[in-house]
């Protein structure tokens, strides 16, 4: 557990006002968002079958909530530890058209999540998902996309500082793109949390694109991404400097899908081949599934964010460990 103290930390909003605060930020971006990228919303599952392979493994390490049930004899059944291919898999199950496109809250245990001030063992975030042309699937797409997002996230900073003017973070006024592999470059020195902290620190709001394939001065990712969900190549996380904590803050992470040559790519690299014959990989490989782009949005990590606040328990409830809750017993970081 790595917990960070801000000195002189002091919220400008009673725990009251924050709650008042967080629905009224969760629920106007959900309908700002969906507006304006052309979403309609869906109700999504709590969990899901292993053998559907519609579950993720994030960077391939972390280890699902699963339970058995007397419903499904022989199933292990698992809660989602992400919504990637449920979403795409669902635009074709509803019918969904060419450019039309899917957002739903997903909620989530990770239980092999090590909490801090920005990392929670519950997760809650809108997943969206919208159909792409094939031709479409350039970096060009990912970067006109990213850049609509951010534009709902500057809303949101005038719709804040309007009911809330003591308690807004300002943020940047535009977004800065960069690769995993020029980054790298630029900082060989740094780890890549490093890395995203100094270039954020310098731009304030950063898309670091095509994450997952090893980089040619460490030999390693910039971080861990599962191989069938995200390309590698059309990928990437958008990032926001937080003044309270004084480093960068991850607000989405998203990508334009894999397709049926780089699934079987991107498999064969991560060492995880024997997935693809798997109903979900086998649709994607057989061309049965709508190309797609998509990702996650933090909606605790949303209202950190806009209020300025140093650890994500002070706007979402969850279990934290007992050192944790010593250390901050005599602070000014109130959890809810």
């Amino acid at each position: 557990m790595t917990l960070f103290i801000p000195a002189g930390y002091k919220p400008t909003l009673s725990v009251q006002d924050t709650q008042e605060a967080i629905k009224y930020i969760r629920d106007t971006f959900q309908k700002e968002f969906g507006r304006q990228m052309g979403l309609t919303r869906v109700s999504a599952p709590l969990f899901v079958t292993k053998s559907s392979g519609l579950n993720d493994d994030l960077n391939g390490i972390e280890r699902p909530v699963s339970f058995d049930t007397p419903a499904l004899p022989g199933e292990e059944v698992q809660i989602v530890q992400s919504l990637a291919k449920w979403k795409r898999f669902a635009l074709k199950q509803y019918g969904y058209g060419m450019h039309e496109g899917i957002y739903t809250n997903m909620n989530a245990v990770r239980r092999d999540e090590i909490p801090d001030n920005t990392h929670s063992i519950y997760v809650d975030q809108w997943d969206w998902e919208k159909i792409i042309q094939k031709e479409e699937r350039t970096e060009q797409m990912l970067e006109d996309t990213v850049r609509v997002i951010f534009k709902v996230f500057k809303h949101m900073e005038h719709e804040v500082w309007y009911k809330y003017p003591q308690a807004v973070c300002h943020l940047a006024d535009d977004v800065y793109f960069i690769t995993s592999e020029e980054l790298e470059k630029r900082y060989p020195e740094l780890s890549p949390k490093e890395r995203e902290d100094r270039i954020t620190e310098e731009k304030q709001c950063v898309f670091i694109k095509r994450i997952g394939w090893p980089l040619s001065h460490s030999g390693k990712p910039h971080d861990g991404r599962a191989p069938d969900y995200d390309d590698w190549n059309l990928n990437g996380d958008l990032l926001f400097w937080l003044p309270a904590l004084h480093r960068s803050l991850e607000l989405s992470s998203m990508g334009i899908r894999v397709d049926e040559e780089s699934i079987v790519r991107q498999c064969k690299q991560a060492g995880k081949e024997e997935r693809l014959s798997m109903p979900y990989h086998q649709m994607v490989i057989q061309k049965e599934l709508p190309y797609t782009i998509g990702g996650g949005i933090g909606q605790s990590r949303l209202c950190m964010l806009l209020l300025n606040k140093a650890h994500i328990g002070e706007v979402q409830s969850s279990l934290w460990p007992k050192e944790m809750l010593e250390e901050l017993a005599d602070t000014n970081i109130r959890l809810l």
